[in-house]
């Protein structure tokens, strides 16, 4: 086969070499990945990434070396035309167009293919969580345990249409080099003030209008006492409405009411404190203003504070990625029977040595181990040979809630990312329900528990305090404070015990 006299110089030559190897490697991986092993994002990537990049490097060097060997042939024909002939009953002629014309088709296919499966792994969770491995791993690990685990990243953090698309990718370009120039915080501050709106995202599958039912939570806690002594609280959650017609006339839900508008004022990122507060009934235009009284903001401060409408994210701010406080996942543990209720005093070892702070998960893992043994090998030698089962399975699942809930590396855990969902732990429904906020015509956002939810079981087992039908029970605290939890916030403890 003839080709152009052009085409004899060595950027040619190797330009053509560069492109058929990558095709080769292209097409083998492409096959290895499809038939016979099971893909990862970091060969898709050099799949339909990388390698496609020296592909088309070594084709533009292809012609550029033509262009190169043309100018130095013109150089020795001073009788040379300025424009080529383009002469078909040349065999070389000939052969090059149809090389050409074959590499081109050929060309476009496989970028078509490649380009299709290159949106495809941009928009994979494994390209989302595994590509960043220490950056994400605190996200991707909460991900894959909470209840969105089946829905991908992409479903809330970009959402459909192209607009949205275009601006996840170019945020994603500073992301890229904040990683690779070890740019990030640690950790990485949240909200996300540009997050896309929850009734763009959220909405799209929870229907606001749909959420009518109330429901029953079963909670079950452990002391911090020898006996690791089981406490129960039943719940009913007031979601919505007592009477499902009513809809979300009244409840938890009610915030995000169609004929309701919610609007406040933080005056942090974080949006944990929440000075300022406006309700707008969009029936009646009625309006309500409520502040802080022992944090009044100025005018000043209010128009260059960002105002913010509520919607499910002020709540439900961490749906899928929920890093759980040391407490509640060992009563889970305690619960499930991963840690035996029998090992006396072990809430009390487990809250101690997950109150720590660590350098690393592995000095964590080792830490852990080593003192819950040495623990009972002081304080109760006995267990070590009657129990030394327990112990070790207790150990196994102290050192996977850590791995699962707290990240040294990146300084992650419960209280670098407050949950608003509840008041336990964070102020949560307090930031605004701590009757503080107070309007010119005395209404107070209250802070009655029975507003959210009644309590209709709790007690310690075997001694349970059950409510009629009719009223629910007032609170008992498991451990004796007197009334202090109705003067001070829930947070204001629970935060700081471990």
């Amino acid at each position: 086969m003839k080709l152009p006299q052009s085409s004899k110089n060595i950027l040619t030559i190797i330009g053509a070499s560069i492109a058929l190897i990558n095709l080769v490697l292209i097409v083998f991986l492409f096959v290895l990945t499809t038939f016979f092993i099971e893909s990862g994002s970091y060969i898709g990537i050099f799949i339909y990434m990388v390698l496609p990049i020296f592909l088309i490097g070594g084709l533009l060097m292809i012609p550029l070396g033509m262009y190169r060997e043309k100018k130095r042939i013109k150089k020795k024909a001073t009788d040379q035309k300025d424009w080529a002939i383009l002469d078909f009953n040349k065999p070389s002629v000939r052969n090059a167009t149809i090389i050409f014309i074959i590499g081109s088709i050929c060309l476009i296919v496989l970028s078509s293919i490649g380009s299709f499966e290159a949106f495809h792994l941009t928009e994979s969770n494994e390209f989302c969580g595994k590509l960043c491995h220490e950056v994400m791993k605190p996200e991707y690990t909460a991900y894959q345990s909470s209840s969105h685990e089946r829905v991908g990243c992409v479903k809330c953090h970009v959402g459909s249409g192209a607009s949205w698309y275009v601006k996840s990718k170019m945020s994603g370009l500073y992301q890229v080099y904040s990683v690779l120039a070890k740019k990030y915080p640690k950790p990485i501050p949240t909200p996300i003030h540009d997050l896309r709106p929850a009734r763009e995202t959220c909405e799209q599958c929870h229907w606001p209008q749909k959420f009518y039912d109330r429901k029953h939570r079963n909670k079950k806690s452990y002391l911090a006492d020898e006996e690791n002594t089981e406490w129960n609280i039943h719940l009913q959650m007031k979601t919505s409405a007592s009477t499902s017609a009513l809809g979300q006339a009244e409840g938890i839900h009610w915030h995000i009411n169609p004929d309701v508008k919610i609007e406040y004022i933080s005056e942090n990122y974080d949006r944990e404190i929440i000075p300022w507060v406006k309700f707008t009934n969009l029936k009646t235009n009625e309006t309500v203003i409520y502040q802080d009284e022992e944090n009044n903001l100025t005018q000043e401060q209010r128009d260059t504070l960002e105002l913010r409408t509520m919607d499910c994210l002020d709540c439900h701010n961490r749906p899928s990625h929920n890093y759980k406080a040391p407490q509640n996942f060992i009563d889970e543990y305690l619960s499930s029977g991963d840690i035996s209720q029998k090992l006396p005093e072990i809430k009390m070892v487990a809250m101690e040595i997950l109150g720590q702070d660590y350098p690393t998960t592995d000095s964590a893992l080792s830490t852990i181990k080593n003192h819950v043994l040495e623990y009972y090998s002081s304080s109760y030698p006995e267990l070590m040979d009657s129990a030394k089962t327990d112990v070790d399975k207790a150990i196994l699942a102290i050192q996977s809630g850590f791995s699962q809930n707290i990240f040294p590396e990146m300084k992650v855990k419960w209280s670098a990312y407050p949950n608003h969902l509840g008041h336990m732990e964070t102020l949560g429904c307090h930031r605004c329900h701590d009757d503080k906020h107070t309007a010119e015509n005395g209404k107070v956002i209250s802070r009655d528990c029975n507003l959210c939810h009644e309590i209709l079981v709790q007690g310690k087992a075997g001694e349970l305090e059950i409510s009629n039908s009719l009223e629910p029970l007032e609170f008992k605290h498991p451990i004796e404070i007197d009334e202090a939890w109705k003067e001070m916030m829930c947070a204001d403890c629970h935060s700081q015990l471990y």
